[in-house]
């Protein structure tokens, strides 16, 4: 894992959807290098479930994976 002087706010890395798992969504997409569109899919799935707008989330998820099949 990369190791940045950089630490996140509380703003980005301690709102509660991201720390609902063991894994975080960054780890997920960092492992399996799945770039821009896929990484942002995944994230807007791993946390419908613990923000308000779970269709919201979902339709955010569904575009980027519309747009990563425009370039298939």
């Amino acid at each position: 894992m990369i190791n940045y002087e950089y630490e996140p706010t509380k703003q980005t890395h301690s709102q509660e959807h991201y720390k609902q798992n063991k894994i975080e969504p960054i780890d997920i997409i960092e492992d399996y290098k799945l770039g821009f569109c896929l990484g942002n899919c995944i994230k807007y799935i791993l946390r419908a479930e613990y923000k308000n707008s779970k269709k919201q989330d979902l339709e955010k998820a569904k575009w980027y994976i519309e747009r990563e099949l425009k370039n298939v």
